[in-house]
């Protein structure tokens, strides 16, 4: 937090009230008027330390999310607190609610007590309660769906600076932070089409490219798609199958994971025989779940039933490799999926 130090203020006279020089013996109207300085500012203290709270700073460098259930997660968070003043307060450890910036709080935790240095590091490490599970979802829905998400930060706590009275003041920050930014960039990088299914029904497998341009590491546990045909001007957008990512853990940076599909091959190749005839299939991908250790994460799957990633595959090129030769598909024609 910032305690900015102004020399002209009350708050720049705290050295000379504390400080101690030898000097003559001063005279009753001096005393009287030290006297008068010092309880004016002991007066003021608690007005001037919540002023100097007001424009403190905090910034959120890492949030983990881990072992998420329907109404609780484990929070790693780690943020730094700035002050340049030269006067460094204590801060009591204390109670903050969380909230989607203007929106109601979401879950608690406890700040742990702080002696606010120059740069100041605070760790929360612990399980939290989600204690409004609608709050919670529209937090995530910001997280992943905007470029910029904040996160408003309040509760009170008592603070410390030298002889002073130990003053109570309101913590209240808005922090901004990186989004998700509907995951942006996200592709099937590889793929091979399996013509035999794997013992878990899996016909095509490959890898997807999920970039993450926050602080936030999220586990979402194992997250399914469904994969439609988009829509034409003659024909609604058709299920061709879904796909998993299993124990999805979004870092930040550039994350390659293992993605799983079932694919309606019937419906894949009837496509690429009579529309997509040069093999370049474009799918549109929907969230659907979010399941961890068995039981459903309501807060992430609204979210991800609202995302539409658009992706285009070389089906003709991944049915070559195992043998099949798209360009004669489309001269054989046939229906068109619907």
């Amino acid at each position: 937090m910032s305690w900015t130090e102004d020399k002209t203020s009350t708050m720049g006279n705290i050295e000379e009230v504390s400080s101690h020089r030898s000097s003559p013996k001063p005279t009753f109207k001096a005393r009287l008027k030290a006297h008068f300085k010092k309880w004016c500012l002991y007066v003021a203290f608690p007005r001037i330390s919540q002023d100097n709270m007001n424009k403190s700073t905090l910034t959120i460098t890492s949030l983990i999310l881990s072992n998420p259930r329907p109404n609780s997660f484990h929070l790693l968070q780690n943020s730094t607190v700035g002050n340049p003043s030269a006067y460094h307060p204590r801060l009591d450890a204390f109670n903050a609610s969380l909230s989607l910036h203007g929106g109601k709080p979401y879950a608690y935790i406890e700040i742990p007590r702080l002696h606010a240095t120059e740069s100041a590091i605070s760790i929360v490490d612990q399980d939290v309660t989600i204690t409004d599970l609608e709050a919670f979802t529209a937090y995530n829905e910001a997280a992943l769906n905007e470029e910029d998400v904040k996160v408003d930060v309040k509760g009170k706590t008592k603070l410390h600076l030298m002889r002073f009275p130990t003053t109570t003041v309101d913590y209240k920050k808005t922090v901004k932070m990186k989004g998700l930014n509907k995951l942006a960039g996200f592709n099937v990088t590889s793929f091979k089409i399996k013509l035999t299914p794997e013992p878990d029904g899996a016909n095509m497998v490959g890898e997807v490219y999920i970039p993450n341009p926050s602080v936030l590491t999220l586990s979402m546990g194992n997250v399914t798609f469904t994969n439609l045909l988009p829509a034409t001007d003659s024909t609604p957008a058709t299920p061709i199958g879904t796909s998993t990512l299993t124990n999805l853990v979004l870092v930040p940076g550039n994350n390659t994971v293992p993605i799983r599909s079932t694919i309606n091959q019937t419906l894949v190749i009837g496509a690429i025989a009579t529309t997509y005839k040069d093999g370049m299939l474009p799918v549109d991908i929907i969230g659907n779940t979010s399941v961890y250790d068995g039981q459903h994460l309501t807060y992430f799957e609204k979210t991800l039933q609202g995302l539409t990633q658009h992706i285009t595959l070389d089906i003709g090129s991944a049915l070559k490799d195992v043998g099949v030769d798209a360009s004669a598909l489309a001269s054989l024609g046939g229906k068109s999926p619907r």
